[in-house]
């Protein structure tokens, strides 16, 4: 049975498709619908599932990096981005940057994130990002890869196994968000405290 043919339940993406061209198009169009507040929303939605991992266990531990390029960088301990092996020994992910998240593009009003818009998934942040490095710990496996505009620009890359878990995320939003969002650390700080079972740091690399 080949990698497409292994069955597998879809709950928050459907892992039968590698990425949803149309869809991240649909986003790109629409930026104010999709990241209303810029840079600020972008961040939320992928502490969003950080907060998620940390929910389900017991708790857990964020970094946001804010660098002088205008690229931001979310790092979590939680389990890692789940990946699954096929019968050739090929790791096969859960595409959670370039195809919808079920839960919110199916039913958009089924959560909000701290800043009161609706919550919509990690491919949002993607679609509006110039490029995006998704770095992925597990205990059955690393790796990394890059997306430019939402689209993956390069396979699974294996990285040194460091015996931790966890997922880091590195994005540059696209300029007209970067020149439109006055980013700050404190005000990020204030968003995070929503999620009291996720412990967030926030690194401000902008200043020296």
């Amino acid at each position: 049975m080949g990698a497409s043919e292994v069955p597998r339940r879809n709950t928050t993406h459907d892992w039968a498709a590698a990425g949803d061209a149309g869809h991240l198009a649909r986003i790109r169009r629409n930026p104010t619908e999709f990241a209303p507040g810029g840079v600020v929303h972008l961040i939320l939605e992928v502490l969003a599932y950080a907060a998620e991992e940390a929910e389900s266990n017991a708790g857990g531990r964020s970094t946001l990096t804010l660098h002088p390029d205008g690229s931001v960088t979310v790092a979590d301990n939680g389990r890692g981005t789940n990946t699954r092996v096929d019968d050739q020994g090929q790791a096969v992910k859960k595409p959670i940057m370039a195809t919808k998240d079920l839960r919110f593009f199916v039913f958009p009003d089924a959560q909000l994130l701290p800043d009161g818009h609706p919550r919509r998934g990690m491919s949002v942040v993607a679609a509006l990002s110039e490029w995006l490095v998704h770095t992925n710990r597990r205990h059955n496996g690393s790796w990394t890869q890059r997306y430019e505009h939402g689209t993956p620009v390069t396979d699974l890359t294996p990285v040194t196994d460091d015996g931790t878990t966890g997922t880091t995320v590195h994005f540059r939003p696209q300029q007209d968000l970067r020149t439109t969002d006055r980013l700050s650390a404190g005000a990020l700080e204030r968003w995070t405290e929503s999620w009291p079972q996720l412990s967030t740091e926030t690194l401000d690399r902008r200043i020296g």
